[in-house]
């Protein structure tokens, strides 16, 4: 409940402080007096965008301040424990900030808060019924969000639209999947061919280098024979060959040592260098005995290098690069065939139209339950405000196919007079008869809402006489069970209100600034005498005014 509410500076409030009780409240005054700048204070409080236009002129900033009470409503304690804004046990404070470039600050029990957070909160906290409501009536989303208020099925419908979107989405995936597969079939079909082509020539690891340089050195076998044999001669074989010669400096040197030591390390080395000729010439012998000279491997050889350098030309690649192209290859094939698992994809569409109709048929139950007795309720209402021989009927009419809030559509029919067929809300009800519908919708809404507050602004526009008077005793009803505040011009309404605050205006130093004021019985029976006979109040409006007065009291 709404215990208090602070402004400052905002339009053309400079300061008030209210305080706010239960049941029902009335707020009047004259037009232009600002009546709605309360309801535009709170809304701000709720998460409604701020404007600079909105700081009174001559302030810098506007401060809108409001506890309510949280006793007894878990639900809202636990948010603020989640969203870690909890405060004082039982009572929720929010404050607003508001600058002149229209910049703004929020608050939760003292601290900092997003807009959205104060959405949020606003859900669990007000109710508000504007003067124009009936206007988005014909909307059929409107409609639609009625009646799963009134069902309590607005978080199931949320869940249905979810699961909806999830299997569209599912649904795209697989008609994607289908497209694409009929799209690359062609490339399938182009990558088997090719991976079989390389498959087929069996290509092994670096076989491209190994087999080059295998070609080269049997290509080139007599050379290497020859100039092998050629360097053993000259080391070992010939009479004047390397090994003699270094055997002749061996032997000289070796007599000489006798004389001078020092030659020893000489000869030394000189043994060194003797024993690896000596391993070269045996290594040479090796290498010339091994050199294969078989003109048949050497013309297999070539053959399976003009097949690899001629597929490797076909694809423009290098031949060393095959191998790696057919792994690619071999990675796009398995690519194309996992991207178009179209039977995992049914499968998976199948399970989320599943999950859809599961919620949707429950939400459908809720509605048509619902939509009958919602109906009776808005057509007994009608039948108060005026509109006898009317009838109000919920039609759900099933879709060709489900959709994203269901699966029916839902429209609200209605016969304005007796005799005459029901007919879609928005073809036959005149602005007159239209307001009164509207009115007789938030009632019975208002009956099962879940919020403490409920906020009235103008509702009555366009109604008066008795009609006006059975508002009166509507949301003087409503009072019983919820925190009601209307803001209303009808003298019938706000004779049944259990407060009634006074708004008015004056000038200041130049400036208008708006007051609004509590009224005692005295002030009340003047203000329902200005309204019911204007500017200029006679006995006879007083005592009209303090009869009305005196007539609601006893059902207060």
């Amino acid at each position: 409940m709404l215990l208090s509410l602070t402004v400052k500076d905002f339009v053309i409030v400079d300061s008030i402080a209210l305080d706010f009780a239960a049941g029902f409240t009335v707020l009047t005054g004259e037009t232009g007096a600002g009546k709605s700048i309360l309801l535009d204070a709170l809304s701000l409080l709720l998460g409604d965008r701020a404007e600079g236009a909105q700081v009174r002129e001559g302030a810098d900033r506007a401060e809108i301040t409001a506890e309510f009470s949280t006793e007894q409503r878990p639900e809202i304690d636990a948010w603020l424990e989640q969203n870690e804004l909890s405060g004082d046990e039982g009572v929720l404070l929010l404050r607003r900030l508001i600058d002149r470039s229209g910049r703004s600050k929020s608050f939760v029990n003292g601290q900092a808060a997003t807009l959205t957070q104060l959405k949020q909160l606003g859900e669990f906290l007000v109710d508000i019924h504007g003067q124009h409501a009936h206007q988005s009536l014909m909307k059929a989303e409107t409609q639609r969000q009625l009646l799963d208020a009134y069902a309590g099925s607005t978080a199931l419908a949320r869940d249905v639209h979810k699961a909806w979107q999830e299997w569209q989405a599912a649904r795209q995936a697989r008609n994607d999947a289908e497209r694409l597969s009929r799209e690359s079939e062609v490339e399938r079909e182009r990558l088997t061919w090719q991976i079989g082509e390389l498959s087929d020539l069996n290509l092994q690891p670096d076989e491209w280098n190994a087999l080059s340089q295998s070609h080269t050195r049997l290509a080139n076998s007599a050379e290497l024979v020859q100039s092998a044999q050629l360097a053993v001669d000259t080391l070992s074989e010939q009479d004047n060959s390397c090994l003699t010669l270094l055997a002749q400096v061996q032997s000289r040197l070796s007599k000489l040592s006798s004389l001078d030591p020092r030659l020893s390390d000489t000869l030394s080395l000189l043994d060194s260098v003797d024993a690896e000729l000596r391993e070269v010439v045996y290594s040479l012998r090796d290498y010339a005995s091994d050199i294969d000279q078989d003109p048949g491997q050497l013309a297999e050889m070539e053959r399976r290098l003009e097949l690899l350098m001629s597929t490797a030309r076909k694809y423009r690649i290098q031949p060393a690069d095959l191998s790696d192209k057919l792994a690619d290859w071999q990675q796009q094939l398995s690519a194309l065939e996992a991207s178009v698992d179209i039977e995992a994809l049914t499968v998976a569409e199948a399970a989320c139209l599943a999950r859809y109709r599961a919620q949707a048929e429950s939400l459908s139950g809720k509605r048509r339950q619902a939509a009958r007795e919602l109906s009776e309720r808005i057509a007994k209402e009608m039948q108060r405000l005026a509109m006898g021989g009317s009838r109000f009927a919920i039609e759900l009419s099933a879709l060709a196919e489900p959709g994203a809030h269901g699966m029916e559509s839902i429209e609200y029919l209605v016969a304005a007079n007796a005799g005459t067929s029901l007919r879609p809300l928005a073809k036959v009800a005149s602005g007159g008869e239209l307001s009164r519908i509207s009115l007789a919708m938030q009632v019975v809404i208002s009956q099962v809402a879940s919020v403490p507050t409920l906020i009235f602004d103008e509702v009555d526009v366009g109604i008066g006489g008795r009609v006006a008077e059975v508002i009166g005793h509507m949301l003087r009803d409503l009072g019983q069970r919820y925190q009601v505040l209307c803001i209303t011009h009808l003298p019938q309404v706000a004779s049944c209100g259990k407060q009634h605050w006074q708004v008015s205006k004056r000038a200041q130093k130049g400036q208008v600034l708006s007051r609004i004021a509590p009224l005692d019985a005295e002030q009340r029976v003047l203000e329902i005498a200005r309204m019911l006979g204007g500017a200029e109040l006679t006995q006879t409006t007083r005592e009209h005014a303090a009869e009305m007065l005196a007539s609601n009291a006893a059902h207060l």
